[in-house]
């Protein structure tokens, strides 16, 4: 099964996470399919906390690819943005 979630990375304590499309038999911070967008929870008022690719994230929901309640919360924020 193919989901769209969140991967980790930055260092400790600065954490900085990337939108991916990975196998969900593949570790969290392991091989992806496909990177779709980024989100900073740290990030200021001058910098862009939060990037989802809207396309090709429609694409892979359109050929069965399941989000993660996280990644549906962030998509849910961009597109408030983007309205």
């Amino acid at each position: 099964m193919v989901v769209i979630r969140l991967s980790r990375g930055g260092a400790k304590a600065r954490p900085f996470y990337h939108i991916v499309v990975a196998d969900k038999r593949e570790r969290r911070d392991g091989r992806f399919i496909e990177r779709l967008g980024f989100y900073n929870p740290l990030a200021k008022e001058s910098e862009e906390g939060l990037r989802v690719a809207q396309d090709r994230l429609a694409y892979w929901q359109g050929v069965g690819a399941q989000a993660s309640p996280a990644v549906e919360r962030l998509v849910k924020v961009a597109a408030k943005k983007l309205a």
